[in-house]
C-alpha cells in the first residue's frame, strides 16, 4: 500500500488507528465524531490538541469539533483548557479516563438499583415483574460490588507497573 501524496507512512497508520477505534466506539454506542475526536486525542502525544489541530487531523469542520468536544465535556472525558497567553482553547484528555469512566458508571449503577428496589417494592414481591426486578437491582448491585473491586486492582497494577513519574496523562483542570 502506498502512502498518500504528502503524507508520512506513519500519519496514515495513526490515522487508520483512530478511524479504527473510533468505529469500535460508536459500535459502542458514542457519538461517531465524538469516538472520531476521542481516538484523536487519545492517540495524540499530549492526549491534547486544539480545535484546529482536530479539523485538520480528522479532515472535517470546527463546527464538527464543536459539537464533539460538547458531548466529550458533558460526558467528562475531556476538559478544555485556555493556552497561556493566547485566546486558543486545547481539548485535553482527563487523567486516568478510564478509571473516572467507569467509577462514573459506578454512580450510574448504584442510581439504578436504588429506582430498581424501589420499583420492585411497587411492583409486589410475589409477582414476577417484581421478581424480575428484584433481579436486575440483584445484579446492578453486584456490578458495583465487582467494579469497585476490580478499579482498587487496577490502581495496585498501575502502580506496580510504572516507575514514578511515568506514564501519566497530563493533568486536566
Amino acid at each position: 500500500m502506498t502512502s498518500t501524496e504528502g503524507t508520512p507512512p506513519q500519519e496514515e497508520a495513526v490515522s487508520r488507528f483512530v478511524e479504527r477505534f473510533a468505529g469500535e466506539l460508536t459500535e459502542a454506542g458514542m457519538q461517531r465524531m465524538a469516538s472520531r475526536v476521542f481516538a484523536a486525542l487519545l492517540a495524540s502525544e499530549t492526549a491534547s490538541l486544539t480545535s484546529a489541530e482536530l479539523s485538520e487531523r480528522l479532515r472535517i469542520s470546527p463546527a464538527a469539533v464543536s459539537g464533539a468536544i460538547r458531548y466529550l465535556t458533558q460526558v467528562g472525558m475531556v476538559a478544555r483548557e485556555r493556552e497561556p497567553g493566547t485566546r486558543r482553547e486545547r481539548y485535553v484528555l482527563h487523567n486516568e479516563i478510564w478509571y473516572e469512566t467507569f467509577t462514573r458508571r459506578d454512580q450510574v449503577l448504584l442510581r439504578w438499583e436504588k429506582v430498581l428496589r424501589d420499583g420492585a417494592a411497587t411492583l409486589g414481591p410475589d409477582t414476577a415483574a417484581g421478581a424480575r426486578t428484584t433481579e436486575t437491582a440483584d445484579f446492578f448491585a453486584f456490578m458495583q460490588e465487582e467494579m469497585l473491586t476490580l478499579m482498587d486492582r487496577w490502581r495496585e497494577r498501575r502502580a506496580a507497573r510504572e516507575p514514578a513519574g511515568r506514564g501519566q496523562e497530563p493533568a486536566a483542570s
